[in-house]
């Protein structure tokens, strides 16, 4: 990825070296008439320029994509390659969304070289069918309103009703970003992403936000997006919200009323961290709430968050969030910690989560860490979270926690309450295997029983 540097200019006055400093650059700033081939003649002039260029978009005007960009045909604009602002001005660039009438195509795409300003502008309708930031694979699609792989800054915006499919990989429903990006003050809202192939193992990951970074995410609010795949066999729905695979920092932002489904295969989280990487998600303030994780007949894990990496949460309300999946595993109504993860949780609020299983198996309807991975969890309220499992399992109403196949997990406990949950058996807290400690924790008010089995949890009663 390249990045524009403004040298200091060396001259020599009198015999002597004097540093001359270079004037601010300034944006050549252009009106842009309500009208899509203006729009598109005004990227193509900014791209021709040397130096920043800024486009002003006419005052709400709505600018209606009807046919793909002729030299790259899966994108509606001319790609941006240079460095470019956006000034919506309360504008939408949408593409026509006539069934039948109108090739499918994103709204914009970010190169290697692009660095884009977008301000205050409703991306609509985008429909992603190809990954321009990975060309030469087929089956995979990126990114229905926006791809970034080069610098993009998005402010005061709204993503919505965006689409991307693929029938291998499909991935950022409104946002895709392999490059260096941030958001802010933006709703992300209405965007699919979807797995349609036939064959196991499809994947659709980020229905809100995918990203393979960094990012920076402040202030926003990602809101009934959807992720989803066929009913073929152990395919993967996942981050309907989000879905971070680098460095990721969330801030003050609201991710709620997010839907994973994934029939016969996996679902999870509205937040979830990807594969194991060296870049941390970091979740800071907030609420993650109301977002459901559904795999009938097969594995719902974290209703709100699934983490399989590195992470980290302060701070947050995560409510109101369920892990379903009848006839199958549900797991993790709230947080679901992966055999890889590693949660830092801090001073948070875990509160009216479920996992429900009808004629399967439930297991933590607060906090989940069943398959080897480490929690570390301080000073957190986890109230009213609810397991259930209807001629079924149901265990661990608060937390729920394992040692996984190597019996290596951890989980960490210091200061938190845990109280008013409920479960078929341990209310509290269940404890398979593993490593678990209390450290000035309340466990009480819980059913049927605070801590299962008895005595696996030494200093807990009842």
């Amino acid at each position: 990825m390249s990045r524009r540097h403004v040298p200091a200019v060396i001259g020599l006055v009198a015999g002597a070296l004097v540093a001359v400093p270079v004037p601010a650059a300034h944006a050549a700033s252009v009106q842009v008439r309500c009208a899509v081939p203006d729009l598109v003649a005004a990227i193509n002039a900014a791209n021709a320029s040397p130096g920043p260029d800024r486009l002003r978009l006419a005052d709400r005007c709505t600018y209606t994509l009807t046919a793909p960009d002729p030299e790259n045909p899966g994108n509606g604009l001319p790609v941006i390659t240079s460095e470019i602002t956006i000034e919506g001005h309360g504008a939408t660039i949408r593409r026509d969304g006539h069934a039948g009438k109108v090739p499918r195509f994103r709204i914009l795409f970010v190169s290697d070289t692009g660095n884009l300003t977008l301000n205050r502008t409703t991306i609509s309708g985008g429909f992603a069918t190809d990954c321009p930031a990975f060309p030469g694979f087929p089956g995979l699609a990126c990114g229905g309103g926006i791809s970034n792989a080069g610098t993009m800054k998005v402010t005061r915006s709204r993503f919505t009703g965006n689409t991307s499919r693929a029938d291998v990989y499909a991935q950022g429903g409104g946002i895709d970003n392999p490059g260096t990006g941030s958001v802010s003050e933006t709703e992300v809202s209405g965007n699919r992403v979807i797995y349609s192939g036939s064959e196991a193992g499809g994947v659709a990951a980020g229905a809100g936000i995918a990203n393979d970074g960094p990012l920076k995410v402040t202030r926003s609010r990602l809101i009934a997006n959807t992720a989803s795949v066929t009913k073929a066999k152990e395919s993967f729905a996942f981050g309907a919200g989000i879905i971070s695979f680098a460095e990721t920092t969330i801030k003050d932002t609201t991710v709620s009323e997010n839907r994973s489904f994934a029939p016969n295969g996996f679902a999870r989280g509205a937040v979830a961290n990807g594969i194991p990487e060296p870049g941390r998600m970091t979740v800071t303030g907030g609420a993650i709430t109301h977002n459901t994780s559904d795999a009938p007949h097969g594995f719902a894990q974290g209703g709100a968050i699934a983490n399989n990496a590195l992470m980290t949460v302060t701070k947050v309300e995560i409510s109101g969030n369920r892990a379903v999946a009848r006839d199958g595993n549900a797991r993790g109504g709230g947080v679901r910690v992966g055999p890889f993860g590693t949660l830092d949780l801090t001073g948070s609020r875990i509160t009216g989560n479920t996992a429900d299983a009808p004629n399967g198996t439930a297991q933590g309807g607060g906090l989940d860490n069943p398959d080897g991975g480490t929690l570390t969890a301080r000073r957190n309220k986890v109230l009213r979270n609810t397991v259930t499992a209807k001629d079924g399992t149901a265990q661990g109403g608060g937390l729920y926690t394992a040692g996984g196949s190597t019996g290596s997990g951890t989980t960490t406990l210091e200061g938190n309450t845990i109280t008013h949950n409920r479960a078929g058996d341990g209310g509290g807290i269940f404890k398979a295997s593993g490593t678990l400690a209390l450290n000035g924790d309340v466990v009480r008010d819980n059913r049927p029983n605070n801590c299962s089995p008895a005595g696996a949890v030494p200093g807990c009663t009842g």
